[in-house]
Protein backbone atom coordinates (compact mmCIF):
# COMPACT_ATOMS: atom_id res chain seq x y z
CA UNK A 1 0.00 0.00 0.00
CA UNK A 2 3.28 2.42 0.94
CA UNK A 3 3.90 2.53 -2.74
CA UNK A 4 0.56 3.75 -3.35
CA UNK A 5 0.72 6.31 -0.50
CA UNK A 6 3.99 7.77 -1.46
CA UNK A 7 2.80 9.87 -3.70
CA UNK A 8 0.08 11.50 -1.88
CA UNK A 9 3.07 13.06 0.19
CA UNK A 10 2.67 16.32 -1.47
CA UNK A 11 -0.95 16.40 -0.74
CA UNK A 12 -0.72 15.66 2.64
CA UNK A 13 2.24 17.65 2.95
CA UNK A 14 0.06 20.67 1.84
CA UNK A 15 -2.65 19.78 4.15
CA UNK A 16 -0.15 19.59 7.16
CA UNK A 17 1.10 22.98 5.78
CA UNK A 18 -2.43 24.73 5.85
CA UNK A 19 -3.11 23.20 9.46
CA UNK A 20 0.50 24.24 10.82
CA UNK A 21 0.15 27.57 9.76
CA UNK A 22 -3.57 27.97 11.07
CA UNK A 23 -1.42 27.58 14.24
CA UNK A 24 0.42 31.20 14.04
CA UNK A 25 3.08 33.09 14.69
CA UNK A 26 6.28 31.34 14.24
CA UNK A 27 4.88 28.08 12.83
CA UNK A 28 5.34 29.24 8.85
CA UNK A 29 8.78 29.86 9.19
CA UNK A 30 9.09 26.57 11.30
CA UNK A 31 7.27 24.60 8.64
CA UNK A 32 9.63 25.99 6.22
CA UNK A 33 12.57 24.81 7.59
CA UNK A 34 11.54 21.37 8.58
CA UNK A 35 10.35 21.10 5.41
CA UNK A 36 13.88 22.05 3.34
CA UNK A 37 15.60 20.01 6.04
CA UNK A 38 13.42 16.86 5.19
CA UNK A 39 13.82 17.40 1.74
CA UNK A 40 17.62 17.80 2.05
CA UNK A 41 18.42 15.43 4.98
CA UNK A 42 15.78 12.72 3.44
CA UNK A 43 17.89 12.66 -0.12
CA UNK A 44 21.08 12.05 1.55
CA UNK A 45 20.24 9.65 3.97
CA UNK A 46 17.53 7.68 2.02
CA UNK A 47 18.38 4.81 0.34
CA UNK A 48 18.30 5.56 -3.93
CA UNK A 49 15.14 4.32 -5.11
CA UNK A 50 16.49 2.39 -8.25
CA UNK A 51 13.19 -0.13 -8.87
CA UNK A 52 11.08 0.05 -10.96
CA UNK A 53 7.43 -1.10 -9.33
CA UNK A 54 4.36 -2.73 -10.73
CA UNK A 55 1.21 -1.55 -10.27
CA UNK A 56 -2.46 -3.06 -10.52
CA UNK A 57 -4.57 -0.20 -10.07
CA UNK A 58 -3.06 2.91 -12.01
CA UNK A 59 -6.27 4.89 -11.38
CA UNK A 60 -5.23 5.36 -7.74
CA UNK A 61 -1.72 6.68 -9.25
CA UNK A 62 -3.47 8.99 -11.25
CA UNK A 63 -5.86 10.28 -8.55
CA UNK A 64 -2.98 11.24 -6.62
CA UNK A 65 -2.55 13.82 -9.62
CA UNK A 66 -6.29 14.80 -10.15
CA UNK A 67 -6.42 15.44 -6.31
CA UNK A 68 -3.57 18.29 -6.81
CA UNK A 69 -6.64 20.96 -8.36
CA UNK A 70 -8.59 21.42 -5.41
CA UNK A 71 -6.03 21.23 -3.10
CA UNK A 72 -3.99 23.55 -4.83
CA UNK A 73 -6.98 26.24 -5.20
CA UNK A 74 -7.65 25.66 -1.51
CA UNK A 75 -3.77 26.39 -0.59
CA UNK A 76 -3.87 29.49 -2.91
CA UNK A 77 -7.06 31.01 -1.50
CA UNK A 78 -5.68 30.00 1.99
CA UNK A 79 -2.43 31.65 1.56
CA UNK A 80 -3.33 34.96 0.45
CA UNK A 81 -5.95 35.29 2.86
CA UNK A 82 -3.22 34.98 5.39
CA UNK A 83 -1.24 37.66 3.92
CA UNK A 84 -3.69 40.79 4.00
CA UNK A 85 -6.24 42.57 5.65
CA UNK A 86 -8.31 42.95 2.90
CA UNK A 87 -10.39 38.96 3.33
CA UNK A 88 -14.07 39.26 2.15
CA UNK A 89 -16.73 38.95 4.72
CA UNK A 90 -18.19 35.98 3.01
CA UNK A 91 -14.93 34.31 3.17
CA UNK A 92 -13.69 35.18 6.79
CA UNK A 93 -17.04 33.67 8.20
CA UNK A 94 -16.39 30.50 6.50
CA UNK A 95 -12.68 30.19 8.23
CA UNK A 96 -14.33 31.06 11.34
CA UNK A 97 -17.45 28.78 11.31
CA UNK A 98 -15.56 25.52 9.63
CA UNK A 99 -12.27 26.01 11.00
CA UNK A 100 -11.45 28.74 13.46
CA UNK A 101 -12.49 30.92 15.81
CA UNK A 102 -10.96 34.04 15.13
CA UNK A 103 -9.03 34.35 12.08
CA UNK A 104 -7.88 37.25 11.85
CA UNK A 105 -5.98 37.18 14.99
CA UNK A 106 -3.86 34.15 13.66
CA UNK A 107 -3.39 36.13 10.66
CA UNK A 108 -1.97 39.57 12.78
CA UNK A 109 0.27 37.23 14.57
CA UNK A 110 2.56 36.63 11.54
CA UNK A 111 6.02 38.54 11.30
CA UNK A 112 7.49 39.40 8.58
CA UNK A 113 9.83 36.33 8.58
CA UNK A 114 6.18 34.47 8.98
CA UNK A 115 5.03 36.02 5.38
CA UNK A 116 7.62 36.08 3.68
CA UNK A 117 8.05 31.99 4.93
CA UNK A 118 4.74 31.58 3.53
CA UNK A 119 5.20 33.07 -0.06
CA UNK A 120 8.15 30.56 -0.24
CA UNK A 121 6.63 27.63 0.94
CA UNK A 122 3.60 28.45 -0.66
CA UNK A 123 5.42 28.48 -4.01
CA UNK A 124 7.30 25.36 -3.53
CA UNK A 125 3.60 23.71 -2.86
CA UNK A 126 2.30 25.58 -5.86
CA UNK A 127 5.53 23.69 -7.93
CA UNK A 128 4.99 19.95 -6.50
CA UNK A 129 1.07 20.09 -6.66
CA UNK A 130 0.60 22.48 -9.89
CA UNK A 131 3.94 22.57 -12.27
CA UNK A 132 5.03 18.93 -11.70
CA UNK A 133 1.66 17.04 -11.90
CA UNK A 134 0.78 20.06 -14.39
CA UNK A 135 3.80 18.77 -16.42
CA UNK A 136 2.71 15.06 -15.90
CA UNK A 137 -0.42 15.29 -16.87
CA UNK A 138 -0.17 17.52 -20.09
CA UNK A 139 2.25 14.88 -21.78
CA UNK A 140 -0.41 12.78 -21.88
CA UNK A 141 -1.73 14.83 -25.21
CA UNK A 142 -4.43 12.30 -26.37
CA UNK A 143 -6.07 12.21 -23.02
CA UNK A 144 -8.21 15.29 -22.54
CA UNK A 145 -9.33 15.14 -19.02
CA UNK A 146 -5.77 14.92 -17.92
CA UNK A 147 -4.99 17.27 -20.48
CA UNK A 148 -7.85 19.32 -19.00
CA UNK A 149 -6.81 18.86 -15.51
CA UNK A 150 -2.64 19.34 -16.59
CA UNK A 151 -3.75 22.61 -17.94
CA UNK A 152 -5.63 24.38 -15.13
CA UNK A 153 -2.34 23.08 -12.98
CA UNK A 154 -0.82 24.98 -14.84
CA UNK A 155 -2.84 28.61 -14.65
CA UNK A 156 -1.82 28.55 -10.90
CA UNK A 157 1.60 29.71 -12.04
CA UNK A 158 0.59 31.83 -14.91
CA UNK A 159 2.64 28.76 -17.02
CA UNK A 160 0.37 27.62 -19.88
CA UNK A 161 3.19 27.67 -22.32
CA UNK A 162 4.57 24.90 -20.29
CA UNK A 163 1.81 22.74 -21.57
CA UNK A 164 2.92 23.83 -25.60
CA UNK A 165 6.43 25.00 -25.39
CA UNK A 166 8.11 22.15 -23.25
CA UNK A 167 5.85 19.21 -24.74
CA UNK A 168 6.10 20.91 -28.73
CA UNK A 169 10.04 22.67 -28.34
CA UNK A 170 12.09 21.58 -25.27
CA UNK A 171 11.95 17.64 -26.09
CA UNK A 172 12.87 18.49 -29.82
CA UNK A 173 15.42 21.00 -29.40
CA UNK A 174 16.85 20.08 -25.37
CA UNK A 175 20.83 20.76 -25.24
CA UNK A 176 20.88 22.80 -28.19
CA UNK A 177 21.72 26.37 -27.96
CA UNK A 178 18.31 28.00 -28.84
CA UNK A 179 16.41 25.72 -26.41
CA UNK A 180 15.60 28.41 -23.36
CA UNK A 181 15.34 25.70 -20.83
CA UNK A 182 18.66 24.25 -21.57
CA UNK A 183 21.59 26.07 -19.54
CA UNK A 184 24.85 26.40 -20.50
CA UNK A 185 27.80 25.90 -18.96
CA UNK A 186 28.44 28.62 -16.04
CA UNK A 187 25.22 30.67 -17.23
CA UNK A 188 23.88 33.28 -14.20
CA UNK A 189 21.37 31.32 -12.69
CA UNK A 190 19.06 34.69 -12.33
CA UNK A 191 19.45 35.95 -15.38
CA UNK A 192 18.73 31.85 -16.48
CA UNK A 193 15.29 32.43 -15.19
CA UNK A 194 14.50 35.13 -16.54
CA UNK A 195 15.49 34.64 -20.11
CA UNK A 196 13.95 31.71 -19.71
CA UNK A 197 10.53 32.45 -18.82
CA UNK A 198 10.22 35.22 -21.70
CA UNK A 199 11.30 33.41 -24.43
CA UNK A 200 9.19 30.40 -23.28
CA UNK A 201 5.67 32.74 -23.63
CA UNK A 202 7.48 33.49 -27.07
CA UNK A 203 7.93 29.99 -28.38
CA UNK A 204 4.60 28.87 -27.32
CA UNK A 205 3.49 31.60 -29.29
CA UNK A 206 5.08 30.97 -32.05
CA UNK A 207 4.03 27.21 -31.73
CA UNK A 208 0.39 28.04 -31.31
CA UNK A 209 0.11 30.79 -34.25
CA UNK A 210 1.82 28.12 -36.27
CA UNK A 211 -0.20 25.74 -35.41
CA UNK A 212 -3.75 27.59 -35.54
CA UNK A 213 -3.43 29.19 -38.99
CA UNK A 214 -2.75 25.68 -40.55
CA UNK A 215 -6.27 24.69 -38.89
CA UNK A 216 -7.67 28.12 -40.46
CA UNK A 217 -8.40 30.12 -37.42
CA UNK A 218 -7.51 33.81 -36.85
CA UNK A 219 -4.52 33.41 -34.44
CA UNK A 220 -6.23 35.60 -32.20
CA UNK A 221 -9.12 33.60 -31.38
CA UNK A 222 -10.19 30.89 -28.96
CA UNK A 223 -8.54 28.46 -30.88
CA UNK A 224 -5.24 29.44 -29.57
CA UNK A 225 -4.10 27.25 -26.44
CA UNK A 226 -2.09 30.37 -25.56
CA UNK A 227 -4.76 32.70 -24.99
CA UNK A 228 -7.37 30.06 -23.38
CA UNK A 229 -4.44 29.60 -21.01
CA UNK A 230 -4.32 32.91 -20.13
CA UNK A 231 -7.83 33.36 -19.71
CA UNK A 232 -7.50 30.18 -16.70
CA UNK A 233 -4.86 32.14 -15.26
CA UNK A 234 -7.29 35.54 -15.31
CA UNK A 235 -9.94 33.16 -14.18
CA UNK A 236 -7.52 32.03 -10.57
CA UNK A 237 -6.61 35.63 -10.21
CA UNK A 238 -9.93 36.78 -10.31
CA UNK A 239 -10.77 34.07 -7.27
CA UNK A 240 -7.93 35.61 -5.12
CA UNK A 241 -9.62 39.05 -5.62
CA UNK A 242 -12.63 37.81 -4.31
CA UNK A 243 -11.27 36.33 -1.35
CA UNK A 244 -8.68 38.71 -0.74
CA UNK A 245 -8.76 42.02 -2.80
CA UNK A 246 -6.20 43.47 -4.58
CA UNK A 247 -3.39 42.84 -2.22
CA UNK A 248 -4.33 39.09 -2.36
CA UNK A 249 -4.11 39.45 -6.49
CA UNK A 250 -0.31 40.92 -5.81
CA UNK A 251 0.63 37.89 -3.24
CA UNK A 252 -0.69 35.37 -5.43
CA UNK A 253 0.99 36.87 -8.61
CA UNK A 254 4.16 37.02 -6.36
CA UNK A 255 3.94 33.40 -5.61
CA UNK A 256 3.29 32.23 -9.11
CA UNK A 257 6.31 34.31 -10.70
CA UNK A 258 8.31 32.53 -7.86
CA UNK A 259 6.51 28.97 -8.43
CA UNK A 260 7.98 29.96 -12.25
CA UNK A 261 11.02 30.23 -11.05
CA UNK A 262 11.50 27.58 -8.91
CA UNK A 263 10.49 25.61 -12.44
CA UNK A 264 13.29 27.31 -14.93
CA UNK A 265 15.79 26.69 -11.59
CA UNK A 266 14.89 23.11 -11.53
CA UNK A 267 15.40 23.03 -15.90
CA UNK A 268 18.56 24.87 -15.03
CA UNK A 269 19.70 21.62 -13.31
CA UNK A 270 17.80 19.41 -15.59
CA UNK A 271 20.57 19.69 -18.58
CA UNK A 272 23.18 22.27 -17.03
CA UNK A 273 26.25 22.40 -19.59
CA UNK A 274 25.24 19.27 -21.54
CA UNK A 275 25.63 19.17 -25.35
CA UNK A 276 24.29 17.73 -28.59
CA UNK A 277 25.01 17.78 -32.00
CA UNK A 278 21.79 19.31 -34.13
CA UNK A 279 19.82 16.76 -35.80
CA UNK A 280 21.44 14.01 -33.80
CA UNK A 281 19.00 12.19 -30.98
CA UNK A 282 18.00 13.27 -28.10
CA UNK A 283 19.71 10.26 -26.20
CA UNK A 284 19.91 9.49 -22.23
CA UNK A 285 23.46 11.34 -21.61
CA UNK A 286 21.52 14.69 -22.47
CA UNK A 287 19.91 15.10 -18.87
CA UNK A 288 21.27 15.15 -15.65
CA UNK A 289 19.48 11.96 -13.99
CA UNK A 290 18.36 11.75 -9.90
CA UNK A 291 17.13 8.52 -8.60
CA UNK A 292 16.86 10.05 -4.70
CA UNK A 293 13.74 9.06 -3.07
CA UNK A 294 12.48 12.06 -1.56
CA UNK A 295 13.06 14.50 -4.50
CA UNK A 296 11.51 11.61 -6.74
CA UNK A 297 8.11 11.38 -4.30
CA UNK A 298 7.56 15.29 -4.57
CA UNK A 299 8.31 15.51 -8.33
CA UNK A 300 6.69 12.69 -9.61
CA UNK A 301 9.62 10.98 -11.11
CA UNK A 302 10.58 13.84 -13.08
CA UNK A 303 13.93 13.23 -11.46
CA UNK A 304 14.63 10.28 -13.95
CA UNK A 305 14.39 12.72 -16.72
CA UNK A 306 16.73 10.69 -19.10
CA UNK A 307 14.69 8.27 -19.38
CA UNK A 308 11.48 10.83 -19.78
CA UNK A 309 13.24 12.31 -22.63
CA UNK A 310 14.02 8.67 -23.86
CA UNK A 311 10.14 8.19 -24.05
CA UNK A 312 8.30 11.33 -23.24
CA UNK A 313 4.87 9.38 -22.95
CA UNK A 314 5.16 7.03 -20.04
CA UNK A 315 3.69 7.48 -16.97
CA UNK A 316 6.05 8.56 -14.04
CA UNK A 317 5.95 5.38 -12.41
CA UNK A 318 7.04 3.81 -15.73
CA UNK A 319 10.32 5.76 -15.87
CA UNK A 320 13.16 3.68 -15.52
CA UNK A 321 16.02 5.13 -12.96
CA UNK A 322 18.52 4.24 -15.98
CA UNK A 323 21.50 3.77 -13.05
CA UNK A 324 24.30 2.80 -15.90
CA UNK A 325 23.67 4.54 -18.82
CA UNK A 326 22.72 7.95 -17.62
CA UNK A 327 24.85 11.26 -16.02
CA UNK A 328 23.82 11.78 -12.33
CA UNK A 329 23.14 14.72 -9.80
CA UNK A 330 25.21 14.23 -7.23
CA UNK A 331 22.15 15.33 -5.09
CA UNK A 332 18.50 15.18 -5.39
CA UNK A 333 16.73 17.56 -7.52
CA UNK A 334 15.16 19.47 -4.62
CA UNK A 335 18.83 19.72 -3.13
CA UNK A 336 20.25 20.93 -6.02
CA UNK A 337 17.59 23.73 -6.29
CA UNK A 338 18.41 25.35 -3.33
CA UNK A 339 22.33 24.75 -3.54
CA UNK A 340 21.88 26.50 -7.06
CA UNK A 341 19.35 29.44 -5.85
CA UNK A 342 21.14 30.14 -2.59
CA UNK A 343 24.76 29.38 -3.47
CA UNK A 344 25.08 29.02 -7.56
CA UNK A 345 29.15 29.26 -7.40
CA UNK A 346 29.14 26.27 -5.22
CA UNK A 347 26.73 24.28 -7.75
CA UNK A 348 29.36 25.39 -10.54
CA UNK A 349 32.20 24.23 -8.68
CA UNK A 350 29.95 20.98 -8.06
CA UNK A 351 28.38 20.49 -11.66
CA UNK A 352 31.88 21.43 -13.46
CA UNK A 353 33.58 18.84 -11.96
CA UNK A 354 30.75 16.49 -13.00
CA UNK A 355 30.90 17.99 -16.56
CA UNK A 356 34.49 17.17 -16.99
CA UNK A 357 33.28 13.51 -16.39
CA UNK A 358 30.92 13.69 -18.77
CA UNK A 359 33.37 14.94 -21.36
CA UNK A 360 35.24 12.20 -21.34
CA UNK A 361 32.65 9.03 -20.32
CA UNK A 362 29.31 10.20 -21.99
CA UNK A 363 30.16 12.53 -25.05
CA UNK A 364 31.02 11.47 -28.62
CA UNK A 365 32.98 12.38 -31.02
CA UNK A 366 30.93 15.20 -32.34
CA UNK A 367 30.31 16.58 -29.23
CA UNK A 368 33.30 16.37 -27.74
CA UNK A 369 34.41 18.91 -30.76
CA UNK A 370 31.42 21.25 -30.18
CA UNK A 371 32.45 21.22 -26.57
CA UNK A 372 35.77 22.20 -27.70
CA UNK A 373 34.54 24.69 -30.31
CA UNK A 374 32.17 26.54 -27.93
CA UNK A 375 33.96 26.02 -24.26
CA UNK A 376 37.60 25.90 -25.36
CA UNK A 377 37.85 22.58 -23.35
CA UNK A 378 40.44 20.61 -23.34
CA UNK A 379 38.37 17.65 -22.40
Amino acid sequence: MFKYLKHYLPVFTSILFIYTISKGEYYPTLFLIGFSLFLIVGDYIMPKDRQIQTFSYPSILNFSLYINLPILLILVLFTVSCLTNNISQWYLDILNTLFYNDFLAIQNSFNSIDRLSLIIQSSLLMGTLGVVAGHELTHRIKNKFDMFIGNWLLAFSWDCTFAIEHVYGHHKHACLPEDPASAQRNENIYLFIIKAIFHEHIDGWKIEINRVKKKGFHPLSIHNRMIIGYLRSLTITFCTFFVAGGMGVIYFLICALITKSFLEAINYVEHYGLVRVRGSKVEMRHSWNSNHFISSIFLYNVTRHSDHHRLAKLKFWELEPCPMNAPMTPYGYLSMLYLVLITPSIYKHIMNKKLIDWDLNYANDQEKSLIHELYNNPH
